[in-house]
């Protein structure tokens, strides 16, 4: 059965991705979550047509078509990205705006090019201080304010790349075909899309996208003197059971996947008991640089009853993941500890308990689905013990 998105709004697409995708090292590109500010364009635009300009604080101003930007030394990384209001409608206090919850996340293996081998070719002046991107994306609204982000230089120069394929595949039209920047380990909204003008300045860029959003501040604060939204936080996500699902008594796999943006989970700990005690998980799959670390918790559930499971991580940099994140008027970086609500019972899930009943009867030899399928509403379940 195919797995929809949860589309939050469909005329600018923002859907997030179902959290049992998550349970992947990789997520796959057709449920990797969707967030936009600005209108997507319809039919990509033709590579012939397509072009990338480099101007602003440089001596030397390029102008770059796809074949030259592929024919450069090419990078390859793995990244783990999120949208800077994942996990909104998990703060106590309410915010306005997409609910979103635990899908605005997903992690990729880009290629494409660092962004320092552009800017070398364009030789930065000593004036350069900070780098802006603009895409093509079209503005919605009358003001027709263009998505536009800068990021430091340093930044710039370290560690960011222009992406053009996403898990081995070229960049999709939603994804930001046929170039995307991507500030590796930092949130989203500092990730352009479709992007096709890079500005090298002195300051950082003014604009609505810049000093009105994507700022940490408080109700009756000046947007302006907030904290520029950047680097992801610490943080750790329950992947399976889902939330609210109803267990029978064994053994329980708890799933999880720990990031940090540019720092590195050292530790995760998980509890079954509100919080009261913790225990660390074992990690599995890959570990690489701005990639989050998939884990894993077996769990004896020997007793029935309701239970609240949390999961919590502390990284390289000395950051620990908060039981309650820092409430702030629109919502951004909500690394808190949510509530993981599970029902552990004597009584399978119905899907378990026919897929049980089918196995009896074949193997006391019943060849006859028809029959097998009549004995589900006549064979009693103790019969299933071992099963």
């Amino acid at each position: 059965m195919e797995k929809k998105m949860r589309i939050m709004t469909e005329s600018l697409l923002n859907a997030e991705t179902p959290v049992e995708y998550l349970r992947s090292w990789i997520t796959a590109n057709s449920l990797f979550f969707d967030r936009n500010r600005g209108e997507i364009m319809k039919e990509p635009i033709p590579l012939s047509d397509w072009e990338l300009i480099i101007e602003g604080e440089v001596k030397e101003p390029q102008r770059f078509n796809f074949d030259r930007i592929t024919h450069m030394p090419k990078a390859i990384v793995a990244n783990t990205l999120e949208c800077s209001r994942n996990g909104r409608s998990f703060f106590k206090e309410k915010v306005m705006g997409n609910p979103w919850t635990t899908g605005g996340v997903g992690n990729a293996v880009w290629g494409g090019v660092w962004l320092k081998d552009l800017l070398e070719k364009a030789r930065l002046k000593e004036s350069a201080k900070h780098v802006a991107f603009e895409g093509f994306d079209r503005p919605r609204g009358s003001a027709g304010i263009k998505f536009i982000r800068s990021i430091p230089v340093e930044k710039a120069l370290s560690s960011t790349i222009l992406a053009y394929e996403m898990n081995g595949e070229p960049l999709s039209l939603k994804h930001g075909y046929p170039l995307r920047e991507l500030a590796l380990g930092w949130t989203g909204a500092n990730c352009v899309k479709w992007l096709h003008k890079i500005i090298v300045m002195d300051r950082p860029f003014k604009g609505f996208f810049m000093d009105k959003v994507y700022r940490v501040f408080q109700k009756g604060e000046n947007s302006e003197s907030g904290i520029v939204v950047t680097r992801l936080n610490v943080k750790s996500i329950i992947t399976q059971p889902m939330r609210d699902e109803r267990l029978p008594v064994r053994p329980v796999t708890i799933l999880g996947a720990a990031y940090a943006g540019e720092a590195d989970v050292e530790r995760v700990e998980v509890s079954v008991d509100s919080g009261k005690t913790w225990e660390p998980p074992t990690f599995i799959g890959p570990h690489e640089p701005f990639a989050w670390r998939q884990w894993q918790y077996i769990w004896e559930a020997k007793r029935t009853g309701e239970y609240t499971i949390l999961s919590r991580a502390a990284d390289s940099g000395g950051r620990q993941q908060p039981m309650n994140a820092h409430w702030n008027v629109l919502g951004y970086g909500n690394n808190g500890v949510p509530e993981h609500a599970v029902t552990i019972s004597h009584i399978a899930p119905r899907y378990n308990r026919e897929r049980a009943l089918l196995k009896w009867g074949f193997l006391q030899g019943q060849d006859n689905p028809a029959v097998v399928l009549h004995s589900i509403m006549h064979i009693k379940l103790p019969l299933l013990q071992g099963f």
